[in-house]
Order: structure tokens, then sequence, then C-alpha cells
């Protein structure tokens, strides 16, 4: 499909620069079906839910994975973006130009890494010297990696640390937060259990490829990065179970979906699931797993954007979206979130 359909004009303004407190004070644009849209606060999401579903999360947690450093009398700026081993990681290099295979970059706090090699998207290996562990030395020397349309209009802060992580977060590994995730509160959490609402973890660390714009003019001509994800068994057992029930289940994020329909066999059986994936959803794909997604408003013609037209269909989605524009809800990482139920 041509990338232009999936285009629309966002103002600015609502970029959302930081979330909003509490977090589920967020606004909710639900949709269901065909029928029309309410506007709703996530603290309402228990009554939009029934007994038995089955909520989804991402339990992956961002590590500060920005880094600044020297390369003689050249400034190198580092996002990394996936674990190759414990002591190399794939990363996207700013000032890229001034590098060759074999130099070393000296970061702040006494860290250093080798550029060992450029991959074909532009990306590089690096390996890390010492014995500590590469998480050990981000947290001394890197930063929490803000999605661009932030950090572009503000500098990253303390206050990001903790922002731009869930009460989910606990597997180390992400670059990017599962940001759906980020609206949950205990309070809101204990209203779900009430309920009667139950809720799973899986594990996908989100790269900075999330980030990336679709540059191709086609579809088809996209390539997804790959990711890291990880359902073990006792959780797919459960999922399924719930499934057969009559509940259903819906993702809490992007990243939770598309790791859930990495894991789906062709009859929607939820297999145990550990590798990487870089499943690409656009419309015309048919959803084996999930039976609705809680999101966040993304990018115009971003991966993401597709998927939730994949999931609603395109033009409900441009519908929704503008909506959403009209009425002034705050789009992207800390901005509202939305239901959505085919």
């Amino acid at each position: 499909m041509r990338v232009d359909l999936f285009d629309f004009d966002l103002p600015p303004e609502r970029i959302a620069l930081r979330p909003a407190r509490p977090r589920d004070s967020a606004r909710m644009l639900v949709a269901q079906g065909e029928s029309g849209l309410t506007d709703a606060v996530v603290s309402d999401l228990p009554n939009w839910l029934r007994a038995g579903d089955v909520l989804v999360f991402n339990d992956t947690r961002v590590i500060p994975a920005q880094l600044e450093g020297m390369r003689g009398d050249a400034r190198i700026g580092a996002t990394l973006h996936k674990r190759i081993d414990l002591r190399r990681w794939q990363a996207f290099i700013r000032n890229a130009r001034r590098l060759r295979e074999g130099d070393a970059i000296r970061f702040p706090a006494g860290v250093e890494a080798i550029a060992e090699n450029r991959h074909d998207d532009g990306s590089w290996t690096l390996a890390f010297a010492g014995d500590e562990s590469v998480e050990v030395l981000l947290e001394r020397a890197g930063r929490m990696p803000l999605p661009p349309y932030i950090a572009g209009k503000r500098a990253t802060d303390e206050q990001d640390r903790e922002d731009y992580q869930t009460i989910f977060a606990r597997e180390d590994g992400a670059v990017a937060a599962p940001t759906a995730a980020l609206h949950f509160t205990p309070g809101l959490l204990a209203a779900l259990d009430e309920a009667g609402v139950k809720r799973e973890t899986l594990t996908l660390h989100v790269g900075a490829g999330t980030f990336l714009p679709v540059k191709a003019d086609d579809t088809e001509d996209h390539r997804m990065h790959a990711e890291w994800g990880r359902i073990d068994a006792a959780t797919a057992d459960r999922l399924n179970r719930a499934r057969s029930g009559g509940g259903r289940l819906i993702a809490v994020g992007t990243t939770s979906l598309r790791l859930l329909e990495s894991a789906a066999d062709e009859s929607g059986l939820i297999r145990p699931f550990a590798g990487d994936t870089a499943i690409f959803i656009t419309p015309g794909y048919r959803f084996r797993a999930v039976d609705g997604l809680m999101t966040n408003f993304h990018l115009p013609r971003s991966t993401l954007f597709m998927l939730v037209s994949a999931l609603m269909g395109r033009e409900r989605m441009q519908a929704i979206y503008a909506h959403a524009i009209r009425e002034h809800y705050r789009f992207y990482s800390y901005g509202d979130a939305s239901l959505l139920i085919p």
C-alpha cells in the first residue's frame, strides 16, 4: 500500500511534552467497531471491559541508552538499539561520518566502546570495554532515550527517569517505553481487579527503530528492525485458557500486540516464544491472538499508525484521529490513550 495513505496533519501543539498527573487522569478515546466514539478518561477503563477479559502488558524496562562521547576531537552520539551479546550492542550513531571501524569512543564516567563494524542500515556494533555489565555502565554514563519529537523540544531531565518507565518495568533492555502502560497506577489496577479483569505480562525489548520514519513510498519496501521478545509457556497457557473461556485479550500497547501476534499460530493458539520478531502489520493482516488494543496516538505515516489501521480499518482510523485532533487530545509517548475494539 502507498505510505501516503497513512498521512494526516497534526498541529505541533498537540504533542505532549510531559505525562498527565496522576497518570490515569489522561484522556481515553474509546472506539468499538463501527459505532460512534466516546470521550473518556483512563481511570474509566474498568467500565469498558468485562469480567474475564485479560489486559496484556509488556514488562520491559527502559535503560538509559543514549550516550554522548568523543572519538578524538569528534563528538559522537549513540543510541543503543538491540543487544547482540553481553558486551556488544547494535546502535544508531550520530555524526557517523567521523567514525571508522576499530575507533574507540570515550563516553563520560570512564565508559569506552569500540566501533566494530557498520551494518547495512547505517547502525554500528559497539563493543564495550571492561568487566561491568553494560547496563551498569549505562546507569553511570547514559540518559533516558526520549523520543525525538520530545527531546527536540526540551532537555531530558531526572523526572523523565520516573515518567518514562511503567509500573510493570522489571526486565532491562528497552530503549523506548511501551507507552500505553504509562497510564496505569496502583489504584487503576485495584479497580480492574475488582471488576474481574485479569492481567498478564510478556517481554518485548523495544528498540530505537520504533522511532525511525518510513522512507519507502510503498509499505512493501519497508523493512522493520527486529526486537527480542519472550512469552513463557505458563503465560501462553493462561492466555489460551482465558480466551477459550470467552475472555478477550486486550493488548496494552502495540509492543504487546506485535509479540502476541508473532507467537500465535494460524488457529490463534499462542505458543511459547523466545527470540526476535520483525512482524510488520498493515491493512489486510488477519489478527489471530488479540481482540482489542489500548494504545497512545501515533505519528503520521508510521508503522504504528499502519498497525492500528489494520486493526480498525484505515478510513475508520483516519476519522478517529481527526476527532482526537479536533478535541485536543494529547499525542505520542506522553500523550492520551485510545481503546480500540474492532
